[in-house]
């Protein structure tokens, strides 16, 4: 029997944040659900986001090509983004360059496994070239019960 095309260990860096999970935001509140699976083979960590107001998607696969996992989200609202990178210190670290009013715009997202079990996922936005970042956003993942 061969190898399976994802069984390298490098795949499996982003499984911390696989399960079912109720995100709260940095108020504490319950914003929605997110349900993180393992799909195609093990080789796609894929996310399946709800709110009240808002749905999405992600599928984040990591490039043997290239060496860095890349986030492909895309929403109910028409909205498609790329994110790329890796780990970084136990972090998985995964930025998006867009062009707003002109001014290029770093956003990247940080998801860090807490020692409880949760996740943090902290946004961020940079508007000169990573100098200086600005929250965007600020989930922690807690477990179903």
């Amino acid at each position: 029997k061969g190898k399976l095309p994802c069984s390298n260990p490098v795949y499996r860096q982003f499984d911390f944040w696989i399960g079912e999970w109720l995100p709260k935001n940095a108020q504490g509140v319950t914003v929605g659900t997110s349900s993180i699976q393992l799909i195609l083979s093990s080789c796609i960590v894929f996310e399946n986001w709800e709110t009240p107001v808002s749905a999405g998607k992600s599928f984040n696969v990591y490039d043997v090509r290239d060496g860095k996992w890349h986030q492909t989200w895309v929403d109910n609202k028409g909205l498609m983004t790329h994110y790329v990178g890796g780990l970084v210190d136990g972090k998985m670290v995964l930025d998006s360059e867009s062009f707003q009013n002109g001014r290029k715009v770093v956003a990247r997202m940080t998801f860090s496994k807490l020692p409880n079990g949760v996740v943090r996922q902290h946004g961020e936005n940079s508007t000169d070239e990573g100098k200086t970042w600005s929250t965007t956003f600020d989930f922690t993942y807690v477990r179903k019960k």
